[in-house]
């Protein structure tokens, strides 16, 4: 008798009963269902996205889009714009609120609430993302499948029906947000650098191959490496020369005060700034640094003309100046979190304070150099202010960032801008990816 209660007991264990008493569902079919769905929409969106929308096309089924909703709302006076919009975005939220609140409860009606939201959300956000004939056939099963597959995957839910229905109402706005302003422009932007500069004709890697040939190309990205490396590595040590002396400076807040004021600044008015420190001209100078080379008895120089790679430490040092004081903030806030007693101990042992920064210090703030390094290299590969206002990118001062809105707006070459988009992605990913292995670590450490 005892034997089998344990059994009965052992076997409760391994299969718990499901919310609401039934039986568990078996998970290897929900995921072989859902992961065959979820392949079908990606092969249906592929297809959609490529193909080209009819000439002569018109709206179908519900008679208005995202496009004519925004055209409508633009054709409106600027003071009803604001309290539209507020009234719409409203209605939405309260409309997710309702379903998120009453659908996920037990019952016939509030089972088929969840059945028909589940079709009828897709549906209308399709229809209205791109309400074209040729499109239809594509929007109705995408719609179709991706309700079935939420209202599958709910029913058969280990938590009861209604958990994975409210979890999605949840993520959905966010999802869509960074499906549509992240994803699909990332996935656009890598078929576009396949194509030439009018977007029709497949190219292949010629785009690429420009990039590392042609002169525009091949110095932005050798000045972009050049910003890479040198920029994060002169502002940490400087910000980080400031953290040490400042922690025991008198008046040390009005000093951080006065060296973070230019990471307030915008790039466009720093630009400006060094653009005078730089300037050159025949007569009286006016600018800082031809004004010291003439009163030691020198010719005035080109700062921002001289070739090679003068020009670009010149525009490196801007940028530097910026981000020295947004480096010296962090990594005083991580020094001051160094233990006290390491640095008695350290102390103890007969330890000068050189040899306590870089034993003790330098180790105890290594998270925030990695988070200084890995931030002011992202931001000198995207940079593109500094070099647009201080050279406009002559004398090959380009950079990726700036050389890419370049071929866009003034070559209308979206081609080569695309395929220089891409490059700016392929050197960002290992820094992100690196940061955020650091983080993770730091968390397991703690």
């Amino acid at each position: 008798m005892s034997q089998t209660t344990s059994a009965a007991v052992d076997k409760a264990q391994e299969t718990p009963p499901a919310r609401g008493g039934r039986k568990p569902p078996s998970q290897r079919t929900t995921r072989l269902v859902v992961t065959i769905g979820f392949i079908l929409i990606a092969a249906l969106l592929i297809f959609l996205f490529l193909s080209p929308p009819a000439p002569d096309a018109r709206p179908t089924s519900l008679g208005f889009s995202f496009n004519s909703f925004f055209q409508w709302i633009g054709n409106l006076g600027p003071i009803l714009q604001i309290p539209v919009v507020l009234l719409i975005f409203a209605a939405v939220v309260a409309i997710l609120l309702v379903l998120i609140e009453y659908a996920p409860r037990k019952g016939t009606g509030y089972f088929w609430l969840r059945l028909i939201s589940c079709f009828a959300i897709p549906l209308l956000a399709f229809m209205m993302l791109r309400p074209y004939q040729n499109a239809v056939i594509y929007v109705i099963p995408i719609a179709l499948i991706a309700g079935g597959l939420l209202f599958f995957a709910d029913y058969r839910a280990r938590e009861g029906a209604g958990y994975l229905y409210q979890l999605t109402l949840f993520l959905a706005p966010a999802a869509i947000l960074i499906l549509m302003g992240l994803i699909y422009p990332s996935i656009a932007t890598i078929i576009q650098s396949f194509f030439d500069k009018t977007g029709e004709n497949f190219v292949g890697m010629e785009n690429y191959v420009w990039a590392f040939t042609n002169p525009q190309g091949f110095w932005s990205i050798i000045n972009t490496l050049i910003w890479a490396i040198f920029a994060p590595v002169f502002s940490t040590v400087v910000g980080l020369a400031y953290a040490a002396f400042m922690e025991r400076a008198r008046g040390d807040r009005i000093l951080k005060i006065l060296v973070f004021i230019p990471f307030a600044i915008a790039p466009v008015s720093i630009s400006l700034i060094w653009k005078f420190v730089y300037d050159y001209r025949q007569g009286e100078q006016i600018g800082i640094l031809n004004a010291l080379v003439v009163a030691f008895g020198g010719e005035p120089v080109r700062w921002l003309d001289v070739w090679p790679l003068v020009n670009t430490f010149c525009l490196l040092f801007a940028f530097v100046w910026a981000q020295t004081g947004f480096a010296m903030v962090v990594l005083s806030a991580a020094i001051k979190a160094v233990p006290a007693e390491q640095m008695e101990a350290a102390q103890l042992d007969g330890t000068n304070a050189w040899q306590r920064f870089t034993n003790v210090t330098v180790p105890g703030i290594r998270t925030a150099i990695v988070i200084v390094l890995t931030t002011v290299t992202i931001a000198a590969l995207k940079l593109y202010d500094i070099v647009a206002v201080m050279t406009g990118g002559r004398s090959n001062s380009t950079v990726l960032g700036f050389e890419m809105v370049n071929q866009q707006q003034r070559f209308q070459s979206y081609g080569h801008a695309a395929a220089l988009a891409v490059l700016i992605f392929v050197f960002v990913t290992p820094l992100i990816i690196y940061n955020v292995r650091q983080l993770r670590r730091q968390r397991e450490v703690r």
